[in-house]
């Protein structure tokens, strides 16, 4: 469905078959539009396979749709973007309930397309997904699509269906949620010197060395859907996870450190002789490190192992 003016265009059911240079013309449209899209889903889901599998139905109906109706292609695939993506993360919720341990954002690769599509990299780094987690679906439709796309006010109410002082409270609220419950951001620079440093004293279990890299805070996230020696509950507090950490120095003989720009931040790839491959990203703020994001599930990794 997409507003021609105020009139709703139905984009379901069958139509008559269409001609091969309709279809090329289509299919030109939803490739210049295709980045921007996979961003909107990525943002809203925190997961670039079920992003991917999103777009893909985007493209379906894209085709099968009375497209001389659409006066808007760029508005029409947005909306059908984020309406679909409202839906699924509705779900997906659903789904995240029987999880084992912390659930993480799955990471993407962003030194290709630093913004996925965006005009900024808002609503990008891991911290942000998992602060949007504790949105409703709407108010993180409406912050995403300000935020990171810059949509007017108007074009996002027509895209949820609402009006724009709804849509305007919508996006009050997330911004307040977000900024409430994060701190300064560091630069980019202090997190990957941070992060880098981390994983030094990680390596040689030096917990005083630890301790001074952490927010007084700090929490360690495992990711790894139940794996045999992951952590299943966050650990929190700069000496539990000092502790926790120097507990496992031994685990890093024979893992090999990648560095990789992870939803917009340096993070590490590491692998292990036996072919396994798992990220580690550091968030942190002026105050050091506020969490340390352990992204082990192999379903999660796979695009991961490919670049590795």
């Amino acid at each position: 469905m997409i507003r021609r003016g105020r009139a709703m265009v139905d984009c379901g059911g069958n139509h008559e078959p269409v001609g091969a240079d309709d279809l090329e013309e289509a299919a030109a449209d939803f490739t210049s539009l295709r980045p921007r899209l996979f961003g909107i889903a990525y943002r809203m889901l925190s997961s670039a396979t079920e992003a991917e599998d999103l777009v893909q139905e985007v493209w379906l109906r894209w085709q099968t749709c009375d497209r001389g109706a659409v006066v808007n292609p760029a508005a029409f695939l947005a909306t059908t973007t984020t309406r679909l993506a409202i839906n699924a993360l509705q779900s997906a919720r659903v789904r995240r309930e029987t999880y084992i341990g912390p659930w993480l954002p799955e990471p993407v690769d962003t030194s290709a397309d630093p913004y996925l599509g965006a005009e900024r990299g808002e609503a990008l780094e891991f911290a942000a997904l998992l602060l949007m987690e504790k949105l409703t679906p709407n108010e993180r439709a409406a912050y995403v699509l300000r935020e990171a796309f810059d949509y007017p006010y108007a074009q996002i109410a027509d895209i949820l269906q609402s009006t724009e002082p709804a849509v305007r409270q919508l996006i009050s609220r997330a911004r307040k949620h977000m900024t409430k419950e994060r701190r300064t951001p560091a630069s980019a620079a202090a997190q990957r010197q941070l992060l880098t440093t981390f994983i030094a004293a990680a390596r040689s279990g030096d917990m005083t060395a630890l301790e001074r890299l952490f927010a007084r805070d700090v929490t360690s996230l495992s990711d790894s859907n139940g794996a045999k020696g992951a952590a299943r509950r966050p650990v929190v507090g700069v000496a539990r996870v000092a502790k926790f950490l120097s507990a496992f120095s031994a685990a890093w003989d024979g893992l090999d450190v990648q560095w990789a720009n992870m939803n917009g931040q340096i993070s590490a790839v590491l692998r292990r002789d036996d072919g396994k491959v798992y990220v580690l990203a550091v968030s942190a703020s002026t105050e050091g490190i506020d969490q340390v994001l352990w992204m082990m599930n192999p379903e999660k990794n796979t695009a991961v192992s490919a670049l590795a």
